[in-house]
């Protein structure tokens, strides 16, 4: 799934669509899977902030 969202990092939900300022931090979730990441426009990198196992 990280590498899922490493190519297509815009192509996974807003983290929190309410917040306008928060559209650089997203979410991908498969199955019980969920990975929260920021993206960096400038330095054109991801980073992960957490891996959620919810089962």
């Amino acid at each position: 799934m990280l590498d899922i969202a490493s190519r297509q990092p815009w192509g996974w939900p807003q983290w929190d669509p309410t917040d306008p300022e928060g559209q650089d931090l997203r979410r991908a979730d498969v199955g019980p899977l969920t990975v929260v990441y920021f993206i960096n426009r400038p330095g054109e990198y991801l980073y992960v902030l957490d891996a959620v196992w919810a089962g």
